[in-house]
């Protein structure tokens, strides 16, 4: 497949898309709910335009909900398939687990796995669909990762975005992130802010680490003032040490993936640690590769049109190979 043959929306008609057609298509979506892990009640969305035999799931990363993705779902859906999207706990439009609703939180990193699982069987593969594809982006990375090992028939191919197989820290705090997080839930009878992490704050565009894209930025901006309850602020120290013991968890299971995986990551990530992909890789040979979009940022999936493009046409060469 060409680059040509491949059509994706783009920033230079990016608000006539969302005024028009993206908008259109976020109109006929079906909204839903299901019980999680200690009946959490989470949120999850659908959009299935005609009829399909092919579905994506996708997995949206910390503090992000899925209406963030909406260009995202046009252009997947533009090539030929169904999308179904959970919001994790705590986040998006799905429950809160904390008095204060804007810190990040889980009790059990494994929660987010139990709930993916729960969401596929219960609510995407009932209804009928030949090929079953993963899509997860950063922290939702992780949690397919472990999915993906938990559950090895579940899915038929699987794309993870920047996905949280280590977090990118500088040297002096490797060693002491985690048992600084441990220690600091384990001294307070309720949740808190880890060190330097805060409630919602609207950041500004300038040196961002996330993407180059301005326009998309903005919008995402715009969407958290439109809709204040999609907000979420810095992480809770229990959140630090459970998404710190996971990634760990990641590279030790995937040994047992044999869902044909493909990483995608940005020269320019500071989020993720991309050498833990290679890591994460040497356990999964046969089915794993990596491609590497020189100068992108974490967010490949919100990036300028020239590296987004790149990250859609591998997802969707992926997809198509099955």
């Amino acid at each position: 497949m060409t680059h040509s043959a491949l059509h994706f929306s783009q920033e230079a008609s990016f608000s006539n898309m969302m005024a028009g057609p993206i908008t259109a298509l976020w109109q006929q979506r079906h909204e839903g709910t299901l019980q999680g892990v200690n009946q959490c009640q989470l949120s999850w969305v659908s959009l299935t335009p005609g009829t399909n035999n092919k579905v994506i799931v996708i997995v949206n990363g910390r503090i992000e909900s899925y209406y963030k993705y909406q260009e995202l779902f046009f252009d997947l859906i533009n090539q030929g398939y169904h999308i179904y999207a959970l919001d994790h706990r705590g986040q998006g439009m799905s429950q809160r687990l904390t008095a204060d609703p804007e810190m990040g939180y889980v009790d059990q990193f494994d929660d987010y796995v139990t709930d993916l699982h729960t969401f596929i069987t219960d609510i995407v593969k009932p209804q009928g669909y030949q090929h079953h594809f993963l899509l997860g982006h950063s922290m939702g990375g992780a949690i397919s990762s472990l999915l993906l090992a938990r559950h090895p028939k579940l899915i038929d191919r699987a794309v993870l975005s920047a996905p949280m197989h280590g977090i990118h820290l500088k040297p002096s705090l490797r060693f002491f992130a985690e048992p600084l997080a441990r220690f600091n839930d384990y001294i307070h009878s309720q949740p808190t802010y880890a060190p330097g992490q805060r409630a919602y704050y609207p950041k500004p565009f300038a040196n961002n680490p996330l993407t180059h894209s301005e326009t998309r930025f903005q919008w995402s901006k715009s969407l958290y003032q439109q809709q204040p309850q999609l907000r979420l602020g810095g992480a809770s120290n229990r959140w630090v040490w459970q998404s710190m013991a996971a990634t760990r968890h990641c590279i030790a299971e995937a040994k047992n993936i044999i869902t044909p995986t493909l990483i995608l990551q940005g020269s320019a990530d500071h989020i993720v640690d991309n050498q833990a992909h290679y890591h994460f890789c040497q356990h999964t040979p046969n089915y794993s590769q990596i491609v590497t979009i020189a100068d992108a940022r974490h967010e490949l999936l919100f990036e300028k049109d020239q590296y987004r493009n790149i990250a859609l046409m591998e997802i969707c060469n992926h997809f198509a190979a099955s």
